[in-house]
């Protein structure tokens, strides 16, 4: 069934030994695990062409373009003669190359799947770094053949269904449009996971925080949803009291077990190391107040129309998100697909600063008359034009190529600080909510078993924000408490989960465990005690 299998590690190959019992090779990588491998890939190399592959939304596609695999999706092909072959693990990701009609790729934290956001520096420099892998090499790693059978599993407990989760930033809360907030998701059966200042330390007086409104965030919780840190103050004190403040706090309830950063402050997970601040230090501080999960800091993209499922890598292309926009008027438009361009197709920090100097630069010139300000935001606006255009003029060829940080579909991955494995989550950034929770984008999400962990400010005011939940201070924007209702529906009927961060880490991390085999009858089957739907395909 597999002509040969090579493993590709700190650029040099070997090839691997393997033993075929009946439907099943067993490959053994006991004797590089002294390598500490952080990344490396398997060449799989299939005695038979492949026929076709197992998507993400759980369906059979012709094996005639590039295909990703990505972690919780269905590693499964169908070879020409019949066969289905599948791993007996869910670690990793395969890719095909339509070029090699019997070879995958499995590909073990490759590059820009599973990355951390860390800053650096006095002008906090955005670095992106791979996390630090935990595969176990002692484990068993095998082919299961059959030709009765494939066994796909379930990334939701209610049977394949869609998921929808929300991860909210308090920045903009306060004790009154907290308690809006709360009411409108109670009346519409939505469950969110929502940031909280622990102390009241802000520019703006009537920011929530827990220290002034513990009775407010309490019913939060207990209406169900998931109370989590968005660090503990919205404005930052020096060094010294911003770290005596974190080495020191404790949780206000039993349980915050996620932990999301919020701007620059120096404790941040993505900030802890500028000032030397060491991992067994901050790994103490996490595990004493139970915190086992981290934003890293990163957006797959930005929703819109079309653009909504995390697992589905052609929503994060240019033609997506341009189709997704191109209702908005000219000005808008222009602005959002500069943004697009520079902030998720290039993802180029250094192009980002640029692009951010062009406004202060301006501004500058403007209020001191300064044409060493001018010169610099010509400077800045050529620099960024030049990539810019390239993306028009070979506009065919890159329109359909998946954004850098969302190629792989990352959605929550293991990480090691010093001793302890933390469970890290990306996002998809969500302003607008009449584009992206319009029934048309539910329907999508539902149609396709999709995903989405929503990055939200339910409360921002800014008067340029298309789309926002609320339209005054007081009032929820009738169109958005609409697809609100309409989501909230599809809860109700069992179309969509609505987990909690923790409640969708904790299951989903039961994929980590899960362990397929076959029997003497050549059928796949689940072969431990999992609790993880699954149904067989044939």
């Amino acid at each position: 069934m597999i002509k040969s299998l090579k493993l590709f590690f700190l650029n040099k190959s070997e090839n691997l030994d393997f033993e075929f019992f009946d439907k099943k090779i067993v490959v053994k990588l006991q004797k590089f695990s002294s390598l500490n491998l952080n990344s490396f890939d398997i060449e799989i190399v299939f005695e038979n062409e492949i026929d076709s592959f197992r998507t993400h939304d759980y369906k059979w596609v012709k094996c005639n373009k590039e295909f990703v695999a990505p972690h919780f999706a269905p590693k499964i092909v169908k070879l020409k003669n019949g066969f289905f072959a599948q791993p007996n693990i869910q670690d990793g990701i395969w890719e095909f190359n339509p070029k090699f009609k019997n070879k995958v790729l499995w590909r073990f934290n490759p590059e820009n799947a599973a990355m951390l956001t860390k800053y650096s520096g006095r002008e906090n420099k955005k670095v992106l770094q791979p996390v630090a892998s935990l595969f176990d090499f002692n484990q068993e790693i095998a082919f299961l053949f059959s030709n009765k059978n494939a066994v796909e599993l379930s990334r939701s407990p209610i049977p394949f269904s869609a998921i929808t989760c929300f991860t909210d930033h308090c920045d903009f809360d306060s004790l009154e449009n907290l308690k809006l907030q709360r009411i409108f998701f109670k009346e519409n059966g939505i469950k969110v996971t929502k940031g909280f200042f622990l102390n009241h330390y802000s520019k703006r007086k009537d920011n929530a925080s827990f220290e002034n409104d513990a009775d407010e965030l309490s019913k939060w919780e207990n209406d169900g949803h998931e109370l989590c840190y968005h660090s503990l103050s919205q404005s930052i004190k020096n060094d010294k009291e911003s770290f005596d403040s974190f080495c020191s706090f404790q949780s206000p309830i039993k349980s915050v077990p996620t932990w999301i950063d919020h701007g620059y402050q120096p404790y941040n997970f993505s900030l802890y190391k500028n000032l030397n601040f060491g991992d067994a230090d901050f790994e103490e501080v996490l595990i004493k107040n139970k915190i086992s999960n981290l934003w890293n800091y990163i957006d797959s993209g930005t929703s819109t129309s079309g653009v909504i499922n995390q697992l589905n890598s052609n929503d994060f292309t240019l033609k997506s998100y341009f189709n997704g926009i191109k209702d908005l008027k000219i000005k808008d438009k222009i602005a959002l697909k500069i943004k697009i361009i520079l902030f998720h197709y290039y993802a180029d920090e250094k192009m980002i600063m640029k692009y951010k100097n062009i406004s202060s630069c301006f501004k500058k010139f403007i209020e001191h008359k300064s044409f060493k300000q001018l010169f610099f935001f010509f400077k800045n606006l050529i620099s960024i034009s030049i990539p810019l255009l390239k993306v028009f003029f070979f506009w065919n060829s890159v329109k359909n190529k998946p954004f850098p940080l969302a190629k792989y579909s990352p959605l929550i991955f293991k990480h090691r600080i010093q001793d302890n494995a933390f469970s890290i989550f990306q996002t998809l950034e969500m302003v607008d909510f009449k584009k992206s929770l319009a029934p048309k984008n539910i329907n999508k999400l539902i149609d396709e078993s999709g995903i989405f962990i929503a990055h939200t400010y339910f409360s921002v005011p800014m008067k340029y924000h298309f789309g926002k939940l609320f339209k005054t201070e007081t009032l929820i924007d009738n169109d958005v408490a609409s697809n609100f209702s309409y989501l909230g529906e599809k809860v109700r009927s069992n179309q969509v989960w609505n987990p909690t961060l923790n409640e969708l880490v904790q299951f989903l991390s039961k994929f980590e465990s899960v362990r397929l085999d076959v029997n003497d009858s050549g059928n796949i089957f689940v072969a431990n005690n999992s609790d993880l739907p699954f149904r067989e395909i044939n």
